[in-house]
C-alpha cells in the first residue's frame, strides 16, 4: 500500500497550477483519462461531478428550507415524499450504472459512434420506464402516503404534492441517465452544468409556487414538488440540446436515433443488477422511515431534516466516487487493468480526507445546522441526534461509496448488489428494529443502526474490491 500512494505521488509531481485545473474542470476538457497522471485525471473529472452531485442534493435542501415554514406535518411529508421517490432514484441511479459503464468502456475501446448508440437505448429504456412509474405515482399517490404512516393531516395536504413528485418521473429518470452518459464520456462538466440549470430554476420558482408569489398561484406544499418537476424538466432539456449539437465527446448523430435491440439487451440486463443494488439500498430507507414514524411526525421531521444536510455531503461525495467508475470503465477498456485499481484506491483515500472533514463538522456544529430550517425543540433534539450518530461512521463510508462505484464502473453491479442485499435487509434494519423498539433506544437507536450497518457494508466492500474479480467483467 505504500508504494501504491509514493507512486501516485511520484505520478502528480509534474508542475502545474491546482487552479488551471479547477478552472478547466468547470470549464469542460477532452482530456483521455487512459493516459497522463491519475492525480489530474481525478482532479478533472471529481471537480464536475462533486458540483454536480452538490446540485442534486440542493433540491432537498431548498424544498425543506421554503415547506419548514408550513409546520412539522408539512416536512414530514417532504421526508415521506422524497423517501417514496428514492425508489424512482432506485431505477434511475441502476440504469446509470450499466450506462456510465457501458460508454466509458466504449471511449476507452476509442468508440465515440458507439457510446452514441448506448445513449439512445439509455433514454429509449428510461421514456419506457418512467411512463410506467409516473402513472403509478399519480393514481395511488394517497395510498402511498398513508402507508408510509402519514397522519390523516398529512394525507389531506400531502397528495397533491406526491403525485406531482412521482408524476414527473421521467425528469428524474432522464436527468440521471443522460448524465450518467457524459459521465462515461469524461464529460462531466456537460452534467453539472444541466444540474445547475435544474436547481437555479427550482430556488426561484419554489417560494413563487408554495407561497404565490407575484403572478403564480399558491399551491402550498404542492408547489415544491411542481417547482422541482419544471426545474429538472428545463435541465433535461439542455441535455438533449448538448447530445444533439454535435460539439461534445458523445455526439448522437440523425441516423443513430433508432432501437438497438442487441445494445439495449446488453444495457438492460447490466442495469437489472444496478436496479435491484440502489433498489436494496433504498428499500431499506423506507424501512428506516417506517420504523421512525412510529414515533410520530416529529421525529420524521427531525430525520427529514437531518438527512437532507447529509445528502448534501454525501452526494458529493457520491460525485468523487463516480469519477473512479469513469477511470475504472474507461480504463479497463483500454486494457489497463492496473491503472484502473490504482485510481480507485487514490479516489477512496480522497473521498476519505473530504468526509472526515465534514464529519467534524457535523459532530461539532449539529445544533446550529439543524436551527437553520427549524426552532422547535423537539425536531432539533430528534435532527442533532441524527446528523451526529450517522457522521461517526463517515471515514468507512468514504471508502465504501468509492468501492461500489468502481465495481459499477467495471460493470459488475452483481456483487455490490450481493453487499447491499445483506447489509441492509439483513442487517440494518433488523438490527435498527432491535435498538428502536426492543432496547427502548427510539429513534436513536435507528440512527445508531445505519452508522453500524453502513461501516460494514464498507468494510465488506474493500475485501471484495481486493479480490480482484471485477478486472474480467466485459460489458
Amino acid at each position: 500500500m505504500g508504494d501504491l500512494y509514493t507512486n501516485t505521488a511520484v505520478e502528480r509531481a509534474p508542475a502545474r497550477s491546482w487552479w488551471r485545473e479547477v478552472r478547466e474542470a468547470i470549464a469542460g476538457t477532452q482530456q483521455d483519462y487512459t493516459e497522463g497522471t491519475l492525480g489530474r485525471a481525478i482532479t478533472l473529472l471529481a471537480i464536475p461531478m462533486v458540483l454536480e452531485m452538490s446540485m442534486e442534493s440542493l433540491f432537498g435542501i431548498v424544498d425543506v428550507f421554503w415547506v419548514a415554514k408550513l409546520g412539522p406535518d408539512a416536512v414530514a411529508t417532504v421526508t415521506i415524499g422524497e423517501s417514496l421517490l428514492t425508489m424512482v432514484f432506485a431505477v434511475a441511479i441502476g440504469m446509470s450504472f450499466s450506462t456510465t459503464a457501458m460508454v466509458a468502456r466504449r471511449f476507452g475501446e476509442k468508440k465515440p459512434e458507439a457510446a452514441a448508440v448506448v445513449a439512445v437505448q439509455a433514454i429509449a429504456v428510461g421514456l419506457a420506464v418512467s411512463v410506467v412509474l409516473g402513472i403509478a405515482g399519480v393514481v395511488w399517490a394517497r395510498d402511498l402516503l398513508r402507508w408510509m404512516g402519514g397522519s390523516p393531516e398529512m394525507v389531506r395536504g400531502g397528495t397533491g404534492y406526491i403525485a406531482v413528485l412521482l408524476g414527473g418521473a421521467a425528469t428524474v429518470l432522464l436527468l440521471f441517465l443522460i448524465n450518467a452518459v457524459f459521465r462515461g464520456a469524461g464529460d462531466a462538466a456537460i452534467a453539472m452544468r444541466a444540474l445547475w440549470l435544474a436547481n437555479i430554476v427550482n430556488m426561484i420558482l419554489d417560494p413563487c409556487f408554495i407561497y404565490g408569489w407575484g403572478p403564480f398561484p399558491e399551491l402550498g406544499l404542492t408547489g415544491a414538488s411542481v417547482a422541482t418537476t419544471i426545474g429538472r424538466g428545463l435541465g433535461v432539456c439542455y441535455q438533449l440540446r448538448v447530445l444533439l449539437g454535435g460539439r461534445h465527446r458523445v455526439a448522437v448523430r440523425r441516423h443513430q436515433i433508432r432501437l438497438d435491440p442487441s445494445v439495449m439487451w446488453r444495457l438492460m440486463r447490466v442495469s437489472i443488477n444496478g436496479i435491484f443494488q440502489f433498489f436494496v439500498a433504498t428499500a431499506s430507507w423506507l424501512g428506516l422511515v417506517r420504523i421512525i414514524a412510529v414515533f410520530g411526525p416529529v421525529a420524521l421531521a427531525g430525520y427529514g431534516i437531518a438527512l437532507r444536510i447529509i445528502i448534501f455531503s454525501i452526494l458529493p461525495s457520491w460525485g468523487l466516487s463516480n469519477a473512479a467508475a469513469t477511470l475504472v470503465g474507461q480504463n479497463l477498456g483500454a486494457g489497463k487493468p492496473d491503472r484502473a485499481e490504482r485510481s480507485v484506491w487514490v479516489t477512496g483515500f480522497y473521498n476519505m480526507l473530504f468526509l472526515g472533514a465534514v464529519a467534524v463538522v457535523f459532530i461539532v456544529f449539529a445544533g446550529p445546522l439543524i436551527r437553520l430550517f427549524t426552532t422547535d425543540p423537539s425536531v432539533v433534539s430528534v435532527g442533532v441526534d441524527c446528523l451526529r450518530w450517522i457522521s461517526y461512521g463517515y471515514l468507512f463510508y468514504a471508502y465504501g461509496m468509492v468501492m461500489v462505484q468502481a465495481f459499477n464502473g467495471a460493470g459488475d453491479t452483481f456483487t455490490p448488489t450481493v453487499i447491499n442485499l445483506f447489509c441492509y435487509w439483513m442487517w440494518e434494519i433488523p438490527l435498527a428494529y432491535v435498538l428502536a423498539l426492543w432496547a427502548g433506544l427510539g429513534t436513536q437507536g435507528v440512527f445508531v443502526a445505519i452508522a453500524i450497518a453502513e461501516s460494514t457494508t464498507a468494510v465488506v466492500g474493500i475485501l471484495a474490491f481486493r479480490r480482484g474479480r471485477w478486472k474480467r467483467q466485459q460489458v
